[in-house]
């Protein structure tokens, strides 16, 4: 599971590790040689090469800008960029976080520079191109901050091997079947679980079980409805599916989770695309499949993103702005979709023959249309997703009372957003 969005590493001896550089860059457009941006990023899991193949073919064809990359893990991001950023001298691009809301913290602190080269051709970030809901996510006060770095949705793995044995013949193709299989593949004598649920240091999962069953986290004035008789009744059947009849283990972080389906100890996974590699390389017999329907009937999963931006502080915003355009041109994220298995984030690349061919790609291209972000820019999202959900959904899937519990939870994350309904 890509907590950081985590998944199983891999390394790029093209990528420099440590954390060095600043918003000035080095270099100059002048004789004495090419403009020098540096970036910071998290991307340490299997999608790791994609992203610097990016960075490689954007230096082999701009002799007059040369990018490079540096890859930590997103805590020390978090830890080091803010004050970095403040005093000019971290990198002239970064992706803050893997929380697409996390770039409102830098807003308000005029870290992040406004960006303007937009429009049509190579050298301008095409924004009528890009899916709007990923540009409204990075928009604040009608201004563009950030761009995608990626975007990926959630799809449904499953173990043909453990199904077969279970005398499942097809994957779930609604929420019900959904739970009835993941009971029916649970066998504690084995230690088997039937699907495999991680609430922490994890992309999450859980607001995709909740909209399954009509419920949801916050309303459209950031107010907790968790508390709601909708929200506990969206909660409770998969409280009680952990709790009770112990379909997966309590408390497991991303990579616990990925863990024990990649051992094939359990039979179903909520995951991305970056999960595929490993997974078949540790010889899972893998099935792929979108998220089954909802009570309503309708299709709808998770969308992931992390944001893009360069620092205010910059000495090369141009050039640093024609980075953005590149990376998210329909030339590399088509070659990224292809190397990663990522959906494309680009609206013009849906109808790609090239990406249409390849299974994991459509899979996850498929799930595009019905995706949500999570808390999109709700006010404090970090804080209300470790302060109050995460907490939450730990107490409930150990026994907990969901009303109580949901209480509480509402109480906080409505404290966090300002509600005053």
């Amino acid at each position: 599971m890509k907590k950081s969005l985590a998944a199983v590493a891999a390394g790029s001896a093209a990528l420099l590790l440590a954390l060095t550089g600043c918003s000035g860059g080095s270099g100059s457009p002048s004789s004495s040689g090419p403009v020098e941006l540096t970036v910071w990023t998290g991307f340490t899991g299997g999608d790791r090469p994609g992203y610097a193949k990016i960075v490689k073919d954007f230096n082999a064809s701009h002799k007059n800008i040369q990018v490079s990359m540096s890859v930590q893990p997103w805590d020390t991001i978090t830890q080091k960029l803010p004050s970095a950023w403040l005093t000019g001298s971290g990198p002239d691009i970064a992706a803050p976080s893997s929380d697409p809301n996390a770039i409102a913290q830098y807003v308000k602190t005029n870290s992040v520079l406004p960006i303007t080269a937009t429009g049509s051709g190579d050298s301008r970030i095409n924004v009528d191109k890009i899916a709007p809901a990923l540009i409204k996510e990075y928009t604040y006060g009608g201004k563009l901050y950030a761009v995608p770095a990626n975007y990926a949705t959630l799809s449904l793995y499953y173990n043909k091997k453990l199904f077969a044995a279970a005398g499942i013949s097809s994957p779930p193709k609604t929420v019900a079947d959904f739970q009835a299989d993941a009971k029916k593949l649970t066998d504690p004598a084995k230690k088997q679980y039937g699907l495999v649920l991680a609430d922490n240091q994890t992309i999450q999962m859980w607001p995709i079980l909740q909209w399954l069953q009509g419920g949801d986290i916050v309303d459209s004035k950031s107010c907790s409805v968790l508390q709601t008789s909708q929200g506990q009744a969206s909660l409770k059947p998969w409280a009680d599916l952990v709790a009770k009849d112990k379909i997966s283990p309590v408390g497991l972080t991303g990579a616990e989770a990925d863990s024990l389906f990649s051992a094939g100890k359990a039979a179903m996974e909520l995951n991305g695309p970056w999960a595929a590699p490993g997974y078949k390389s540790a010889g899972i017999d893998l099935g792929l499949a979108p998220v089954p329907t909802g009570t309503d009937g309708k299709s709808v999963t998770l969308g992931s993103t992390a944001p893009l931006a360069i620092s205010s502080k910059t000495k090369y915003p141009q050039q640093a702005q024609e980075f953005l355009a590149y990376w998210t041109s329909k030339t590399a994220q088509k070659q990224f979709s292809l190397q990663t298995g990522f959906p494309t984030l680009r609206t013009d690349l849906a109808d790609d023959p090239d990406l249409k061919a390849n299974e994991i790609i459509s899979t996850f291209t498929e799930q595009v249309p019905d995706a949500r972000l999570y808390l999109p820019q709700v006010p404090q999202a970090t804080q209300v997703d470790a302060n109050g959900y995460v907490p939450l959904i730990g107490k409930i899937t150990r026994g907990q009372d969901v009303a109580a519990q949901t209480s509480a939870a509402g109480r906080t994350i409505d404290a966090l957003t300002g509600c005053s309904s």
